[in-house]
C-alpha cells in the first residue's frame, strides 16, 4: 500500500486538489508541489499502520470507495492510502 501525504489542515482545499494530487507522478519518498501545498509519496506502508491510526480518536477516517481508498486526517496533514495493484497475467 502506498501513501501520499497532503501537508495541510485545510479540508475544503485538500479536496479542491484531491484529483491532481491522486494524478501527480511521484516515486517512492518523492516529493512535490500542488496549488502551494506539498505532498510526499512514502515507500511501502505497512498494513498494521493504517489499522492503528484509525482507532486513535483524533484521527478523521474518510474512504473513496469507488476508488478503494482511505483518507486519514490528523493535525495538519491528510494522508491518502491506496492499495497497490496487483499485476494479473491473462
Amino acid at each position: 500500500m502506498k501513501c501520499i501525504a497532503v501537508y495541510t489542515s485545510d479540508f475544503e482545499l485538500f479536496s479542491d486538489i484531491f484529483e491532481k494530487v491522486l494524478n501527480t507522478p511521484l516515486g517512492a519518498d518523492e516529493e512535490a508541489e500542488v496549488e502551494g501545498v506539498m505532498i510526499y509519496e512514502s515507500a511501502d506502508v505497512p498494513e498494521n499502520y493504517l489499522d492503528r491510526m484509525k482507532a486513535r480518536p483524533e484521527v478523521v477516517v474518510m474512504k473513496d470507495r469507488n476508488k478503494n481508498i482511505t483518507i486519514l486526517q490528523h493535525g495538519e496533514v491528510f494522508e491518502i492510502f491506496i492499495p497497490e495493484k496487483e499485476n494479473v497475467l491473462h
